[in-house]
């Protein structure tokens, strides 16, 4: 029996909403889904003066805009200049499927050139009260919590979540594996067959990805309308791995790869990006996360590509960041969670 008091007790959320303050001098309204090319604009500035290590492509920023459980109307805020130019912006959103925390994750940013002004504090202050709103919303008596994400080397970002109150709670690590070097073989434990992804199969992934990370934490499941969005899967990068010993092949482990182009400019160098990897429990221990990876690995590297890409909780259960490591993946550029626990 939960001990928890209820979600409107614990969450403080307030009754109303300011806009921010007139003296900012920007006009607010919220965003719609034509906003997208103007938000990627925004963003991309954004990511350059801040030297960010990875990029957002435009089909990623648009996402941030779509999707039946989001209420633009609510959850976004843009603050736009006299020209009518986007300056400033704020997302609020809280997924569906979530069963054991209800998260609010919070994106916003500051035009590099409207800074120093108070922008950020109040475009922050406004997330955080919609967030609040919003976890009160679920109706859903959980443990919840707001969250953020933030490169570990923007110290200005750190500290204005500091000063309101978040908290750094988890480190996600990018990591990469020189594909000149000898790949493992792609060798599937005795009973399973690695294939690749296709559409008819996803479903089930999803299924056997929700069991797979059940117990990692932060991880909440993935509902249909939520599992593909903002992702590119390639589906000549991915594969799935299937117990064929029963009557009717069953999805135990999936690595799902996009193509994501547009950063390898500030990479440096060209890459295949693993989604997501995972083994449903039941199969784990037994060298199926290598014989994936390495089949990944190997369509990456007749595709030309010079590195494989991906980025790892570092305090995963499974023992993944090891496994990455003996498999020759280096750590690079880290993000740091920034929370409120309620």
């Amino acid at each position: 029996m939960s001990t928890l008091e209820p979600i409107a007790d614990r969450v403080d959320a307030p009754g109303e909403l300011d806009l921010p303050p007139a003296h900012l001098e920007l006009g607010w309204r919220p965003l719609t889904d034509a906003d997208g090319d103007a938000l990627f604009t925004l963003v991309r500035a954004i990511e350059t003066v801040d030297r960010r290590p990875s990029r957002q492509g435009r089909s990623e920023v648009h996402a941030l805009l779509l999707g039946e459980w989001k209420d633009l109307g609510r959850d976004s805020l843009g603050g736009f200049d006299d020209a009518g130019t986007l300056r400033a912006y704020a997302v609020v959103e809280v997924r569906p499927g979530d069963t054991r925390t209800v998260r609010a994750f919070l994106r916003g940013g500051v035009h590099p050139v409207w800074r120093g002004r108070g922008v950020g504090r109040a475009v922050l202050h406004w997330m955080e009260g919609r967030g609040r709103q919003k976890l009160v919303e679920t109706g859903k008596d959980l443990p919840a919590r707001l969250a953020v994400h933030v490169d570990e080397d923007a110290r200005d970002q750190r500290r204005l979540y500091a000063a309101a109150g978040f908290s750094p709670v988890r480190w996600y690590t990018h990591m990469r594996r020189d594909l000149g070097a000898p790949l493992p073989p792609v060798e599937p434990p005795a009973g399973l067959e690695i294939r690749p992804w296709s559409p008819d199969l996803d479903d089930a992934v999803r299924r056997a990805h929700n069991d797979a990370f059940a117990d990692h934490w932060g991880s909440e499941p993935q509902t249909p309308e939520t599992w593909g969005h903002g992702l590119a899967t390639r589906p000549e990068w991915s594969c799935v791995a299937l117990d064929v010993r029963g009557r009717a092949p069953e999805v135990v482990g999936y690595a799902m790869s996009s193509r994501y182009e547009h950063e390898w400019s500030v990479l440096g160098y060209s890459c295949g990006y693993t989604d997501r990897v995972g083994v449903r429990p039941a199969w784990r221990g037994r060298g199926l996360s290598v014989a994936m990876l390495a089949w990944v690995m190997s369509a990456y590297r007749e595709a030309g590509m010079q590195y494989a890409c991906l980025d790892v909780d570092a305090d995963n259960p499974t023992g993944a960041n090891d496994l990455y490591r003996r498999l020759g993946y280096e750590s690079g550029h880290r993000q740091v969670l920034y929370s409120v626990e309620m």
